[in-house]
This record gives structure tokens, sequence and C-alpha cells, in this order.
């Protein structure tokens, strides 16, 4: 039987109300993590249509209450807050709430994103009917804000904290998708996610001295409830295992590198197919 070592570990998962996040706050609950949530719950209406599943708004809409509920009726600890990462004050807060509730984080999960489909092109939908927006600065700002300095900040604030007490064991996991390639139809979530690569594989180089690997996961279309059969066909076309992931499949990703056995990888972008 292998250990991943995550008994009595606190983890700090953001965007954790549905999706991956809430698998992977499960996921890291169910190796003995003590987990703290931060959600934000977002207007139904944006993601409400033919181009969406109607469970898929009211999803994002939810608070974190159930996912730490489920922890909870299986033995695990978890408590969520919630919390716009639009504001540059947040993160110093969130590790100040997760502390005070757990003590230190150990464990960064780097999830929560400020997702928009935005073009270059002359364009008012996707070839899956999704609204599309041109590229402008109210979505750079919801875009960076959320996926590139909320990120920063928070692995600023791990990092500190970390040498401050003397640590000598972290990890700091990110999601990315589309990054430094290019991202068509989506173009800011994808400059976004570059940026966000950046910083991470920086902390790997500049933290690792202090026990702390700094990683990233880079999942295929994942059915966190967006996924039309439209959406599927294409994602299976796409997909050299022939398959849709799920969320439960991605944390297990995230739970590996938060593991004992990942203590050697660090500066990856671990991308599943």
């Amino acid at each position: 039987m292998i250990d991943p070592g995550l008994e009595g570990r606190v983890a700090l998962v953001t965007g954790a109300n549905h999706g991956i996040g809430a698998a992977a706050a499960e996921a890291l609950a169910a190796q003995g993590c003590a987990v703290a949530l931060t959600y934000l719950r977002l207007d139904p209406a944006a993601h409400q249509g033919a181009a969406y599943p109607p469970e898929y708004g009211r999803a994002r809409a939810q608070s974190a209450d159930e996912v730490v509920a489920r922890i909870r009726d299986g033995g695990g600890r978890a408590a969520c807050l919630e919390a716009d990462l639009t504001d540059p004050a947040a993160p110093a807060r969130l590790f100040d709430w997760a502390e005070s509730v757990f003590g230190p984080v150990e464990i960064l999960v780097n999830n929560a994103s400020g997702w928009l489909p935005d073009t270059f092109l002359p364009a008012a939908a996707d070839r899956f009917g999704r609204r599309l927006r041109p590229v402008e600065a109210a979505g750079y700002e919801q875009q960076f804000a959320v996926d590139v300095r909320a990120p920063a900040l928070l692995i600023a604030q791990f990092a500190r904290r970390h040498v401050e007490r003397g640590g000598d064991w972290g990890r700091v996991i990110g999601l990315t998708s589309g990054g430094a390639g290019g991202f068509p139809e989506e173009v800011s979530y994808g400059a976004a996610k570059a940026a966000q690569e950046n910083y991470t594989m920086s902390a790997a180089q500049e933290l690792g001295r202090f026990g702390i690997t700094a990683n990233l996961v880079k999942p295929p279309a994942t059915d966190t409830g967006w996924i039309t059969p439209a959406v599927a066909r294409a994602a299976l076309d796409a997909s050299p295992l022939r398959h849709v992931a799920q969320p439960d499949h991605i944390a297990e990703v995230i739970t590996f590198l938060a593991s004992a056995q990942a203590r050697h990888v660090t500066g990856q972008i671990i991308a599943v197919s």
C-alpha cells in the first residue's frame, strides 16, 4: 500500500464549489488533509441557454457548503469561505482565515478561474453556439485578475508564511489550459494561463530550497457541467484515449502532485489526456 503522506496536512483550494476544485478538495480530504475551500457564487444567467446545460449555471451559483458537508460526512475536515479573487486583498485574508481554522497552509491549489470566451474575430458565437466577446479591457481585467494576479499573490502569501515559520514541506499546484500555444476563441484565457504558468515555474525555481514543489496540471476537456453532446463529440475526437475526462480524474493527478511520491517533481506541466 502506498502512503501519500498527506495525513494532517492543510490544503487551500480555490474555486471549490463545483467541478475540479470540489473534486480536488474531496480527494485531498480523503487522504487526511484538512481542506479550506474558497468559492465565488456567479450569476447563473451568464451560463444558461442552449450552449450550456442548465445544471452548469446552477453549479456556478452555489456555495461550497455541500462539498464541505460531504467531506465532513466522510470523516474529514473542511471549511469554506466565499471570496472574490478580483480583490487584491483577498489572498492575504484567505490565508489568515485558513490558518485560523486549520493552521499553516502547506498545499495551495490554484484552481479558480475568471474564464470567459473572447476573440479577435468579428464573431458573435463559437462553433458550439457559445457567446463570444471581443477582446476588451473589461474582459481582460476579469480574466487576468483571477487567473494571473490572484494565483501570483496566493503563491506569494504561501511562500512568505512558509519561510517565516521555517517550513520544509510545501506544494503549489496550478491548473492551466491553452497557455503559451494560444487558445483561439478563448484568447484572454489562454494568455492568462500562460502567465500563470510562468509564475508557477518561477516559484518552482525559487522555492525548491525551502522544500516547496510547484507544478501545473493541464486537463483535457473535463465535464464539470458545461459539456454538451456537441462538445463531447469534439472532445472524444481530440482525445488520444477517446474519453471525456471527469473532475475526479483530474483530482487524482492533483493529489499525486501533493503526495510524498511527487517530492522530486517540480517545475512541470502535467498534461492529462
